[in-house]
């Protein structure tokens, strides 16, 4: 499995023309972007835009699609235009199919190559946004959803905390968090790991004591990929207060 990137004049920016470029840093449209690779695992282009003009990806790839992962985040003034209005703010993500259907040419050595459209966007990416909320949330953690009830004009989630990576406070084996609509934003569903960025709210009486899941709230799936991500952010933002970590 190998990718290229060409700018929106059909340029090679990154990889093409028969040359391999080395991970590091690049001026691609008008915006840093970041190129990793690993030893025939895995490779990845992070920008954190606003982009200047369509970015074009391409995959090469001679055996069974091991899985293609993507994210990118719009601004709220056009989010709704395609994806409407219950997950405002979310970062879009997917992984082990692209999101709709795209031409492949096929050669004579059964390579098959698949070109993806990024479109320009204003808003920091999801790299600049997970290092955000790491360092700004009391609670960074692992968790699977349990059940899902709604009360009122909230939700509540009860989860099983399986890691943390952050807390500020102290957090039990099991927990609920708190979500103040009943819109499912951001949508967790239940039998499903996720990893949450959430913050802790005590309202002025101090009558109640929650872990709030807002509609901007860091919610992930839980993946490797995602895992080996955090690490680097534990150094980065450090961990105040008592860590628990869970397996299960």
């Amino acid at each position: 499995l190998g990718s290229s990137l060409q700018n929106g004049r059909s340029q090679f920016v990154i990889n093409g023309n028969w040359k391999i470029n080395v991970p590091g840093e690049y001026n691609v449209a008008g915006t840093k972007l970041l190129y990793r690779r690993s030893a025939d695992t895995w490779e990845s282009f992070e920008v954190p835009g606003p982009t200047q003009e369509d970015l074009h990806i391409m995959v090469l790839s001679t055996d069974k699609n091991s899985g293609i992962e993507y994210e990118y985040w719009l601004p709220p003034d056009r989010y709704a235009l395609y994806h409407g209005r219950s997950q405002l703010r979310q970062p879009h993500h997917t992984s082990n199919h692209l999101p709709f259907e795209l031409p492949t040419t096929t050669t004579t050595t059964t390579t098959t190559t698949t070109t993806t459209t990024a479109q320009p966007v204003t808003k920091p990416n999801f790299w600049g946004e997970r290092q955000r909320q790491y360092c700004q949330k009391d609670f960074v953690f692992r968790a699977k959803v349990l059940e899902k009830v709604y009360h009122g004009e909230e939700t509540r989630f009860d989860v099983q905390i399986i890691h943390t990576y952050r807390n500020r406070y102290r957090l039990e084996h099991r927990e609920f968090l708190w979500a103040p609509n009943k819109c499912d934003c951001p949508f967790l569903q239940e039998g499903h790991q996720y990893i949450l960025m959430l913050r802790r709210h005590i309202n002025y009486e101090r009558t109640l004591n929650r872990i709030l899941l807002e509609e901007d709230s860091y919610a992930q799936p839980y993946r490797a990929r995602e895992d080996s991500l955090l690490r680097p952010l534990e150094e980065l933002c450090g961990n105040r207060g008592s860590r628990t970590q869970f397996r299960g």
